[in-house]
């Protein structure tokens, strides 16, 4: 097992040019169950309550991003002050909503969580309230960036593999795929959501290429290389051994950076 960072491009912005707490104003809902949520556009099926607890939501698709959004963290703060606490909530992206009146759709659990002291029952009773949300880092302790062969995989002819445990503030741009040793690098095709798949025929161990994006308009640019062992098997979970926290710097007006109580 190997796995190794390349930088491929670096650009640092100005301090003084540069918020990166950047603040948006809109509405969100919730889901009535859970079934959505193990169904959610992104395929993390039940690891979505794994990667938060259940703190998890559907995004509109300006933050689904095609599926680049999937596995993104954002503290989402309910704006009625009768019925909400300051703290909000933080939900990891498990789902896309088409829906473009809320620019989010909450777990059950996590809209609550937004609420008062016993006022959770009115507050679901609104159905939808005003938000404000940023992105933020998401962390898992003791936790790297893992890896997991989906059941349709049938070796050696098709291999479908899902990215859970992303960290930090990034997106994953692309996956390439070769045996070991070899440089004919393939690239995998975004399947839908968190989920790349490749039909090239490939045998015995592989290695993979992960093209990870981070800071402001995706300008930081590098990749880990992690070697899927021969033996790898449908189902499983694999760690690449690398964990992901670098931090988006967002350019934005003065008056959508955040103030302290969002720390």
């Amino acid at each position: 097992m190997a796995f190794y960072f390349g930088l491929l491009f670096f650009l640092v912005s100005s301090a003084a040019a540069v918020c990166d707490r950047c603040i948006h104003q809109s509405k969100t809902a919730y889901y009535y169950d859970d079934t959505p949520i193990q169904h959610g556009a992104c395929g993390y099926g039940p690891l979505a309550f794994e990667l938060s607890n259940g703190f998890v939501a559907g995004v509109v698709p300006s933050l689904y991003k095609q599926g680049a959004g999937c596995g993104a963290c954002f503290q989402v703060r309910c704006k009625n002050n009768r019925f909400c606490n300051t703290a909000g909530t933080k939900v990891v992206v498990t789902d896309q909503n088409y829906d473009n009146r809320y620019d989010f759709v909450l777990s059950k659990k996590a809209y609550s969580s937004m609420a008062l002291k016993n006022k959770t029952k009115e507050l679901l009773n609104l159905g939808s309230v005003d938000v404000e949300y940023k992105r933020i880092p998401c962390t898992y302790k003791n936790k790297n960036l893992m890896v997991r062969v989906e059941e349709w995989s049938q070796k050696p002819y098709y291999l479908a593999l899902k990215l859970v445990y992303q960290g930090g503030q990034t997106e994953i741009k692309g996956v390439e795929i070769a045996e070991v040793g070899s440089d004919n690098w393939e690239s995998m095709k975004r399947n839908y959501g968190a989920i790349w798949d490749t039909n090239k025929v490939l045998e015995g161990a592989l290695q993979l290429k992960i093209v990870v994006a981070s800071r402001y308009n995706n300008e930081n640019i590098y990749w880990a290389t992690y070697d899927l062992p021969d033996d790898w098997k449908i189902g499983e979970m694999y760690d690449t051994g690398v964990q992901i926290d670098d931090i988006v710097n967002q350019k934005c007006p003065p008056k959508q950076c955040g103030d302290l109580p969002w720390k």
